[in-house]
């Protein structure tokens, strides 16, 4: 019998005790699957005593996650703690300075030190693993890295943060404003310690920065994106947008211009009857745009204790059967400096504003749009009570910055009764 692969787990809240549950619970078909056996040697936490649902008592307790990655009886080094800083980071570190593979689902830690680690990785013959970093049971690393890995990328786009999902659908289902779904998110358990990770984009935005690192060859630039959040998109929008044929979306689009690297997380407009567009409640898609594989369209739970363990066991059993690449598809050394581009790409945009209730203003702000070189190609005026008017206006293809010179320019009209919302409309 060929010789185990021992693991050890460092943090064991949900997915942490997951990953235990099925090494226990398919313990015999792991061996067959791996061709050798798949073992936990020891693990670590910040609490002993607590009853996490899963005996502990066959495994090592280390109170230290450093530790436990210099561990002799440790292979593989399991990183489930969190955090971009501490102790996750220094144990990883120990790990890979041992020459120990990492599995981690830490996008925080490799958004910010993503670069220095692979290196590390790749200095002591080690890679770093991390399918379930992004977008929970999805495997869009693998795809990227093997799968497609024959492909020149054109674009790589998804929604990827449950939580922001889950809110925006439910506001749209159940005719709710942001305020009231946050709180039931809440309520609910879906958001971070700290919210604004969530609804600010910043948690996607960490794992789109790890997506342009593997589609492009470039060192992760987290950085470089773009990020704004849902907190400023209203009922208002999400029902005006339906009534387009659109549907609001957290969503994060990365690809490489002839200006650099443009990386965006942001509340788009999608078309209801896409497949971004059909996507419900606290579930992931990413789509991924290649020269040879045409459009892929990966759907699946973003988070929870199935979907996240599995990912994690399914880089462990990569590593078992010998499989190794390197942590972000090519060796790091290779991984090029990109140049951050703003979005420029021509599109579509929608355009909500509240104008006051007299005559001439339309026509000023239609006006201001056309010097600002930005084509109508809808607009609707909704029922309203005095002094103001709620307009929604659908531009042609245009630029961002054309958009921000026009929102400007309008501020001057003296039309205004609140300072426009513009959100772009994404095409599939």
């Amino acid at each position: 019998m060929p010789q185990p692969l021992r693991l050890g787990i460092a943090g064991l809240g949900t997915v942490g005790t997951g990953v235990l549950k099925i090494v226990r619970r398919h313990e015999s078909t792991l061996t067959q699957r791996a061709g050798r056996p798949v073992s936990v040697s020891a693990v670590s936490a910040r609490s002993r005593d607590k009853d996490r649902g899963v005996p502990l008592e066959a495994f090592a307790w280390e109170d230290d996650a450093v530790a436990l990655a210099k561990r002799d009886d440790v292979d593989v080094f399991v990183e489930l703690i969190g955090g971009d800083t501490g102790p996750a980071l220094e144990a990883t570190e120990a790990a890979l300075a041992l020459g120990k593979d990492v599995v981690t689902a830490n996008k925080a830690m490799l958004a910010v030190h993503g670069q220095r680690l692979a290196e590390l990785a790749d200095a002591n013959g080690a890679t770093i693993r991390f399918e379930a970093a992004v977008a929970g049971g999805i495997p869009i690393i693998k795809a990227l890295t093997e799968s497609l890995a024959g492909n020149e990328f054109t674009r790589v786009m998804g929604v990827m943060n449950g939580t922001c999902n889950y809110i925006l659908t439910r506001m749209e289902n159940a005719g709710l404003p942001y305020d009231d779904v946050f709180a039931e998110a809440d309520a609910l358990g879906y958001l971070e310690a700290d919210p604004t990770l969530d609804v600010g984009g910043i948690d996607a935005g960490h794992k789109l920065a790890l997506l342009s690192a593997i589609a492009f060859g470039t060192q992760v630039d987290f950085d470089g994106i773009d990020i704004e959040g849902i907190e400023n998109v209203t009922i208002e929008d999400i029902e005006q947008a339906a009534d387009m044929g659109f549907r609001v979306k957290l969503l994060g689009v990365t690809q490489m211009t002839g200006r650099g690297l443009e990386q965006r997380m942001s509340p788009c407009l999608v078309p209801a009857n896409s497949p971004l567009g059909q996507l419900e409640n606290a579930m992931n898609m990413v789509v991924v745009e290649g020269d040879s594989s045409g459009q892929i369209v990966l759907r699946g739970a973003g988070a929870g204790e199935g979907p996240t363990a599995s990912a994690v066991m399914g880089d462990v059993m990569d590593l078992a059967r010998g499989i190794r690449t390197p942590t972000f598809g090519q060796p790091a050394a290779s991984l090029r400096k990109a140049t951050a581009a703003r979005a420029s790409a021509p599109a579509p945009f929608y355009l909500r504003m509240q104008l006051e209730d007299k005559p001439g203003a339309l026509a000023k702000v239609a006006a201001t749009l056309a010097d600002a070189g930005v084509s109508i190609d809808r607009m609707r005026q909704y029922q309203h009570e005095k002094p103001s008017a709620p307009v929604l206006i659908v531009t042609h293809r245009t630029t961002r910055a054309a958009i921000d010179d026009a929102i400007a320019a309008m501020g001057a009209t003296g039309v205004m009764a609140s300072a426009p919302v513009a959100l772009r409309i994404e095409t599939l």
